[in-house]
């Protein structure tokens, strides 16, 4: 098994054996230019580090920055990255001012759910607005730039596992959205 990840000039392979990535690398030497870089550290933002039982990559770095494009490298952190009794609707506050700093920072976020599930349904649900952001969407935005302020060592773990099963789990609330009455799941 191989797995190769290819973003414009640059190339992630890794393969079950190192015989199996040797010969991977030959035959692309053998069409291509290449020059290998060694044990990957560091790829479109995320960094890698290695330990003995496997992969934990950090967006660190990029996280500080959407702290300070918002403005809030001084903020206090907040607990959790997002406030679990109320639902953001779409029309339910004033339009945000600035419109395009709203899309800017929610499709930042977005990026770092990459590394950082722990705020995928937080990000995912400021997303929901970026065509008509409201004051009140941009403070459950800054919420989450709150929570990434005191979790910023966060990031993901990667090792191996003898679990060849996918197991997953959802959580609906029915006629959750306040403006379609649509359930939502989580």
């Amino acid at each position: 098994m191989a797995y190769l990840l290819l973003y414009v000039d640059d190339i992630i392979l890794t393969a079950s054996s190192d015989e199996l990535r040797q010969s991977i690398i030959s035959l692309l030497s053998s069409e291509f230019a290449m020059k290998d870089l060694g044990l990957l550290s560091y790829f479109l933002g995320i960094a890698v580090t290695h330990h003995t039982i496997g992969l934990f990559l950090s967006q660190k770095k990029y996280a500080a920055e959407i702290i300070d494009r918002a403005g809030m490298s001084s903020c206090k952190p907040s607990p959790t990255p997002v406030d679990t009794k109320p639902k953001l609707g779409a029309t339910t506050s004033t339009p945000f001012a600035d419109p395009s700093l709203y899309r800017s920072l929610a499709g930042a976020l977005q990026y770092l759910t990459f590394t950082r599930p722990d705020i995928t349904y937080a990000v995912e649900q400021v997303y929901l607005f970026i065509h008509d952001p409201r004051d009140e969407h941009m403070h459950a935005l800054k919420r989450i730039v709150r929570y990434l302020q005191g979790t910023l060592e966060y990031g993901l773990h990667l090792y191996s596992s003898s679990t060849t099963n996918l197991v997953s789990y959802t959580d609906a609330d029915w006629g959750g959205c306040p403006d379609t009455r649509h359930s939502t799941s989580g």
